[in-house]
């Protein structure tokens, strides 16, 4: 990688306990540490900013590609840092009102189901792994992973999936300025705050009308992605099956990524705690099949989490169950508490080694994603 493609990283653009979005690279272009790598102390951060790399956003969106049709096998984890850029790219262009922005958000849509249709466990990893404190737009990329695999599970037309993809893309577009801050305030929200998170679905119905993106079902989806089953919500009070299946399935999303992300005011709760949230959820939904939809899609340690075995080791799981065999992991700590120098697969239908707790370290360890998910 040439120099001039690489700027310094800036403040704020890391965090601590957090695994790499991307690999840093030195002054002279040699990789210092790959993504997924986690700073452990604010030393350590202060140290990459004055020494660290990457490569830049490109500034001009006209620069920014408006689908991927290549023929590339995908890859989530290097994919990772291009999605976020064009999905913030994509959501500038349709604020903007651009000629560009309805393309923009298909081929974006299109991109995010292959990923997920082709590395289907890889995908799951990322919401994962980076579920420890994510940016606004990190957010609303797991939200369109996890309503692409409910939606599957449930066996909804590809059609009808790709519209739920492009709504869960651009559901909370009027609140995007607002969320890194919400999320980063300890205090209570002001009454200005609540108005503003409780107009949001028509605000982003409003932005993409504007833009000329005039779907019916996707308009209808965001619209309706804050009613509730018992009538509770905003902001039309809709009750039951008068809620659209979509927009249900984007509201459990959202409530799981909510629930598994840590914020300043609240800790994250895990997977399995989140995942028990989710089933009481859907025993009082008019729809109880959405919520089993998610779980089942999930499994009970989905790819990215990390688990404790039988035998003691901490590994991080890499593969959903194959009929009678897994769910699959890769052992990364041993059984003493020592750092394994790479990494060991393990079967967890096999008794030894049987997964008896998730983990939930406050700082997760270091990974190469690549390896462990078998990418060159």
């Amino acid at each position: 990688m040439s120099l001039p493609n690489l700027v310094r990283v800036a403040p704020g653009a890391l965090v601590v306990g957090k695994p790499l979005p991307w690999t840093v690279f030195d002054s002279e272009g040699k990789v210092l540490l790959r993504q997924g790598y986690v700073i452990q102390t604010e030393s350590q951060l202060e140290q990459l900013f004055e020494r660290g790399l990457f490569e830049p956003r490109k500034r001009d969106r006209k620069e920014e590609p408006e689908a991927f049709d290549d023929s590339r096998a995908r890859n989530p984890f290097t994919d990772y840092p291009t999605l976020l850029r064009t999905l913030e790219t994509t959501l500038a262009a349709i604020t903007s009102q651009e000629d560009s922005a309805l393309k923009r958000l298909l081929g974006l849509s299109r991109l995010v189901e292959r990923i997920c249709r082709e590395a289907p466990d890889p995908c799951l990893a990322l919401v994962h792994l980076y579920s420890v404190e994510p940016t606004a737009y990190e957010q609303t990329l797991f939200y369109a992973i996890i309503c692409h695999f409910v939606a599957t599970e449930m066996g909804l037309d590809e059609r009808r999936i790709s519209v739920l993809v492009a709504a869960a893309l651009t559901a909370n577009i009027a609140l995007l300025r607002f969320l890194d801050k919400l999320n980063a305030s300890p205090r209570s929200l002001s009454e200005e705050q609540r108005n503003v998170i409780h107009l949001h679905p028509q605000r982003s119905v409003e932005a993409l009308k504007k833009a000329g993106i005039n779907n019916g079902l996707l308009l209808d989806i965001i619209l309706q992605h804050h009613e509730r089953s018992d009538g509770s919500g905003y902001p039309n009070g809709l009750a039951g099956v008068d809620i659209l299946p979509e927009a249900q399935v984007l509201s459990y999303a959202e409530h799981y990524i909510a629930m598994i992300t840590r914020r300043a005011y609240r800790d994250r709760r895990s997977v399995s705690d989140a995942q028990k949230a989710i089933l009481e959820q859907s025993r009082r939904d008019a729809r109880p099949h959405i919520g089993k939809a998610l779980l089942d899609a999930l499994t009970p340690y989905p790819p990215g989490c990390l688990v404790r075995l039988a035998n003691n080791e901490v590994a991080v799981v890499t593969r959903r169950p194959v009929r009678l065999t897994g769910p699959f992991v890769q052992a990364i700590i041993g059984a003493k508490g020592d750092r394994y120098p790479g990494s060991f697969q393990r079967d967890c239908s096999e008794l030894e080694f049987n997964i008896r707790a998730v983990e939930m370290p406050e700082i997760m360890p270091s990974m190469d994603f690549g390896l462990l998910w078998g990418f060159q």
